[in-house]
C-alpha cells in the first residue's frame, strides 16, 4: 500500500474511535462499503447529495464508487470528499460492458484519466475465460500494477489464474466472491493468491441463508478473515432505493462472527487496502 493509503488508514482509525465514542449504544456498526456503482440513469432518482446523505445514515465510513461514464464519481467526490474514494470505472456507455476487452483505444484513455484523478482503484471489470488474453485487458492490469491500484474483477476463475501470471501482479478484489462463490474453490484460490481479496457483495444467501451464517462459510471467514471486504453492489437504480435494507442484511451475519472478525471484514479489510477518503 502507498504512503497516501497509509495516512489516510490513520485518519480512518481517529474517525472510527471518534464515531464510536459518539453513537448511541444501540447503533449499527461502521461499514466500509466497498463495491457501489452511480451511474448516468442513478442520478435523476439520487443526485449526490441524496447519495451522500443515505451512506452517512447508514454509518458507511467509506464507500469505494465507481461510475459510467467516470465523471460522474467525481462529482459525488466533490460532494464528500472525506467518504467517498473513486474507483476508475472503463465504461462510458452500458455496451461497452460486453465489448471494452477488444477496443484497443481504452489503455491509453484510462492511461491518461489516471494521470489526473484523484483514483483508488479500477473496475469493475466484466469478462470470462475466453477474453483473459485479450491485449486490453492485459495492458489494464499493467497500469493498475504499475500505479498500485487494486482492480475489482467480476470474472471467472481463470481470469484470475492469468492475472497473477503477470508480473509484477497487481493486487484483485475478486467481485461477488467470484462466478462459482463455493467455500473450498475460494480457500484454494486465497491460498494460492496472497494479492487476492473478496468482495461479498449480492452474495448475502450464499453466505447467510435466511440471515444464517452457513457453517462453512462461517469456518473459512474464521480462516481468512484479513482477505473479505462488504458490498451492497448498486448495479441498477433500485439497489440504492433499497440500500438500508441490504446493509442490514450485510451486518446480521456479520454480528454472528467474533467482534474482531466482523470488525475487519466490515471496514478495517478494506481501510488497509484502499486506504480512506478522510484527509483527502
Amino acid at each position: 500500500m502507498c504512503d497516501t493509503h497509509r495516512t489516510s488508514s490513520q485518519g480512518l482509525a481517529t474517525v472510527i474511535v471518534g464515531w464510536l465514542a459518539t453513537a448511541p449504544l444501540q447503533a449499527a456498526g461502521p461499514v466500509f462499503d466497498t463495491h457501489l456503482h452511480y451511474n448516468a440513469e442513478d442520478v435523476a432518482h439520487h443526485p449526490p447529495d441524496a447519495i451522500v446523505a443515505q451512506l452517512r445514515a447508514n454509518h458507511v465510513l467509506t464507500a469505494n464508487v465507481t461510475s459510467r461514464p467516470p465523471e460522474l464519481v467525481l462529482r459525488l467526490h466533490a460532494q464528500a470528499p472525506g467518504l467517498i474514494l473513486p474507483m476508475l470505472g472503463v465504461y462510458r456507455t452500458p455496451a461497452e460492458k460486453e465489448t471494452w476487452t477488444d477496443d484497443a483505444q481504452l489503455p491509453g484513455r484510462v492511461e491518461q484519466t489516471l494521470a489526473k484523478g484523484p483514483w483508488r482503484a479500477i473496475g469493475e471489470l466484466h469478462l470470462f475465460a475466453g477474453q483473459r488474453r485479450s491485449p486490453v485487458f492485459t495492458r489494464i492490469v499493467e497500469l493498475a500494477a504499475s500505479r498500485g491500484l487494486p482492480l475489482l474483477l467480476h470474472c471467472d476463475p481463470a481470469v484470475i489464474d492469468s492475472v497473477f501470471e503477470q508480473l509484477p501482479p497487481p493486487v484483485v478484489v475478486w467481485a461477488h466472491a467470484g462466478t462459482y462463490p463455493h467455500p473450498p474453490l475460494l480457500r484454494d484460490y486465497l491460498q494460492r493468491y496472497p494479492g487476492l481479496y473478496v468482495d461479498l457483495s449480492v452474495r448475502d444467501q450464499q453466505v447467510a441463508p435466511d440471515g444464517q451464517l452457513d457453517p462453512d462459510w462461517e469456518v473459512l471467514l474464521l480462516e481468512h478473515s484479513d482477505r473479505f471486504m462488504v458490498g451492497v453492489d448498486t448495479y441498477r437504480t433500485e439497489r440504492w432505493d433499497s440500500y438500508a435494507e441490504v446493509v442490514g442484511e450485510i451486518r446480521k451475519w456479520l454480528d454472528q462472527l467474533p467482534d474482531s472478525v466482523s470488525d475487519a471484514i466490515a471496514y478495517r479489510n478494506a481501510a488497509r487496502l484502499l486506504g480512506s477518503a478522510v484527509g483527502d
